[in-house]
């Protein structure tokens, strides 16, 4: 049976734009909660760089989803499901993307008023779960070329 082939070309515009974001965001990050707090639209701009970047990796999710035919979705939950499942992602990076998703809900819906030291914190504590996360898709990538 022949291997399904991943579109590589999509995959990795995301994958740039998820490390750009990121890279802008670790360049503006500043090194205390109160100065996060202070930063005015600097501090929203990080806030919509990381709701892009968590956007692409579900983008580039549901492409590998649907690239290599695991299964059809009915919400986001099901494609993440369907990586795992299929083992191609690990259930410690479907975790990291499920703490991913729930901040962005929070920054996009605006559940309440942010609490921007508690966005800080996991702002500087989760940061490396997006190069961890571009890290296993390149190896998806090399295992389906």
């Amino acid at each position: 049976m022949k291997q399904k082939k991943l579109r590589e070309d999509a995959i990795h515009i995301k994958m740039r734009e998820i490390a750009e974001g990121v890279s802008l965001v670790r360049e503006h990050l500043p090194k205390t909660a109160q100065e996060f707090g202070n930063l005015g639209l600097v501090r929203d701009g990080i806030y919509k760089r990381i709701e892009f970047a968590v956007e692409d990796v579900f983008d580039i999710c549901a492409i590998i989803n649907s690239d290599l035919v695991l299964g059809m979705p009915i919400e986001d939950d099901d494609i993440l499901e369907h990586l795992v499942n299929n083992d191609i992602i690990s259930k410690a990076l479907y975790r990291k993307i499920q703490g991913m998703k729930g901040f962005r809900n929070i920054v996009v819906h605006r559940y309440g008023t942010i609490d921007d030291a508690l966005a800080f914190r996991l702002l500087t504590e989760n940061i490396g779960d997006f190069t961890e996360f571009l890290d296993e898709v390149e190896g998806i990538l090399k295992k389906h070329r």
